[in-house]
């Protein structure tokens, strides 16, 4: 639910059952004004962010005195690569072209309806797999949706992010997207909506950013990378070059020195 209270005060929250759950009262007035006067009490305070979207919204903010700099997640591109298995012919999916979706958890924000209304329109030589469903969530899938429960097993993971030929991102509300990034990594391309940070992870070599809740553009999308087989070499090389776990560290690294020379 969009809501820019957060820009002049928060009051009366529309998300007041989310984290930090609150059944009867209402604190969001409470919370706002008590961290107002925390972080903008801080001195010398340099604000780091995953995207320049959310960068943007921090200088809407009552933060918006500081200095705000960009810095990427980063992820280890020693685990997520390329890695062949049996994935396919462990699922019987071997002559299917995979549509993937992974988040850690799967609820509305996630996109979760819009993977069970693609499941109506896919083709017969298409698969749509899902990771990270609770069991509640993989017992109710349509039959021609596989559904994978949470892993904690990152190889694993990178296996099925390379058995895949597209990773789908229909979220609503991300700050950045690591999931788009380890599925580059893994020479994946990625489809996702026109939300927060999620679009700066791919370019026009490595995916396509469709409008947020056009199922017929993500249908039109996947259409357009099955008779494109050449995004696979740019997906890692893009991984690599903006989203090395090293690299970022390293950023990091120079602004505390910058900050301590200054």
């Amino acid at each position: 639910m969009r809501c820019n209270k957060w820009t002049t005060g928060c009051h009366n929250c529309p998300e007041k059952s989310s984290y930090p759950a609150s059944v009867l009262f209402d604190n969001s007035r409470v919370n706002y004004k008590m961290k107002k006067e925390i972080f903008t009490g801080v001195k010398d305070l340099t604000i780091v962010t995953p995207s320049k979207w959310l960068a943007n919204l921090v200088k809407q903010s009552y933060l918006k005195e500081y200095p705000v700099k960009v810095i990427n997640n980063g992820i280890d591109l020693e685990v997520f690569k390329p890695t062949q298995s049996d994935f396919r012919k462990k699922y019987n999916l071997e002559n299917k072209f995979i549509i993937l979706g992974v988040a850690n958890v799967w609820g509305r924000r996630k996109g979760f309806k819009y993977f069970i209304e693609l499941s109506e329109k896919i083709k017969n030589d298409e698969a749509i797999v899902m990771v990270g469903l609770s069991k509640k969530q993989k017992e109710s899938l349509p039959k021609n949706i596989i559904g994978i429960t949470k892993t904690n097993n990152v190889k694993e993971l990178a296996e099925i992010y390379t058995a895949a030929d597209v990773f789908v991102n229909p979220t609503l509300e991300e700050v950045m997207g690591l999931t788009n990034v380890e599925a580059l990594a893994c020479g994946t391309p990625v489809i996702t909506f026109d939300t927060g940070g999620s679009v700066e992870c791919i370019d026009k070599n490595t995916g396509y950013v469709v409008e947020k809740g056009n199922l017929d553009h993500l249908i039109q999308a996947i259409e357009s990378l099955k008779r494109d087989v050449d995004r696979a070499k740019s997906s890692k090389a893009r991984a690599r070059n903006l989203f090395n776990k090293n690299d970022r560290f390293e950023e990091y690294i120079q602004l505390y020195i910058a900050y301590i020379l200054s």
